[in-house]
């Protein structure tokens, strides 16, 4: 047999340009969906979730995380139907979204 190998690819791989926080997806949900973020500087960041009211129903992330893009599942099986909200904060950056469970 031959072969011939592919030509060379150069990529670059860097760091987000800005602190963003993405629509979670699917929306509406049931019972799990997806979470995207993504950070351009170090930082130790919080992503909660909150009820209708302002109750913090859960933390998702609390730690120091490295330049780059993250997601990561929110599990409801324990929550009940409705409106939801998640937020990601930093030292200089908060975002909310809203994100609806339908059981």
């Amino acid at each position: 047999g031959s072969f011939k190998y592919s030509s060379i690819v150069n990529v670059d791989i860097s760091a987000p340009a800005k602190f963003e926080l993405a629509q979670n997806y699917p929306n509406p949900f049931n019972p799990s969906t997806t979470i995207r973020y993504q950070l351009p500087v170090n930082s130790r960041i919080t992503l909660k979730v909150f009820d209708m009211l302002g109750k913090e129903v859960t933390t998702l992330v609390n730690e120091e995380k490295l330049a780059g893009s993250y997601e990561i599942t929110l599990n409801a099986d324990k929550l009940s139907s409705g409106v939801y909200y998640y937020q990601l904060k930093t030292d200089n950056f908060v975002q909310t979204k809203k994100l609806a469970l339908i059981k």
